[in-house]
């Protein structure tokens, strides 16, 4: 079953947010990433993983997967992806995948991805930020924390019968998350120079 994970308000204290429909999105979550890999990540001591939760066979819960496809299709330098739409990580290999990462890698540094419901108001918006998410609680799973930075995609509106509002979710919605989100990481990893830089553009 999809791994998902409900936003409430006030939940990230270190929350930004960007709309999709924002015409400088890519540039803003592309600022707002390469602030908080500056301030924990070590460039030569950890490996950067991304890791996209979800499952193509729901289609609000597909965000994560699509991320991860297009992440790989543009061929981004010294980043390893996990979670695509041939190889999904959903809730039931999520601990199998995390085990294989920490076995894997020396000093992974995560940055997890997830869609997620919201309010009304909040569809369509992106939430990035440092720590990490909880996959699953949106649909009552108890699924462990992971990430080091999280990044959300608010697909629908939560409240009422959410198995269903994912299954009924707009793809277009979805589609437009996942191009947004996989442009701002390849631009990001791209843009090396940024991340150790002492000062970064900051977009409010």
């Amino acid at each position: 079953m999809s791994s998902f994970r409900k936003l409430f308000l006030g939940e990230e204290k270190t929350m930004s947010r960007v709309k999709s429909s924002d015409p400088l999105a890519v540039q803003k979550i592309k600022g707002t990433l390469q602030r908080l890999l500056r301030e924990s990540y070590q460039q030569d001591v950890d490996q950067l993983v991304v890791l996209c939760i979800g499952t193509d066979r729901s289609t609000g819960d597909a965000l994560g997967p699509l991320i991860g496809t297009k992440l790989n299709r543009l061929q981004p330098k010294t980043v390893f992806v996990f979670g695509t739409l041939e190889e999904p990580v959903h809730a039931v290999n999520l601990l199998e995948t995390i085990s294989k990462i920490e076995k894997d890698f020396n000093s992974p540094y995560i940055i997890a991805i997830d869609a997620c419901l919201g309010r009304m108001e909040s569809v369509g918006a992106i939430d990035i930020g440092a720590g990490s998410l909880r996959p699953g609680a949106g649909v009552n799973k108890d699924l462990p924390s992971v990430g080091n930075i999280y990044i959300s995609g608010i697909v629908n509106v939560s409240g009422f019968l959410e198995y269903f509002v994912l299954q009924t979710t707009r793809l277009s919605m979805v589609m437009n998350l996942a191009d947004t989100i996989a442009h701002a990481l390849y631009y990001s990893f791209e843009d090396t120079e940024n991340i150790s830089k002492k000062t970064l553009p900051v977009f409010c």
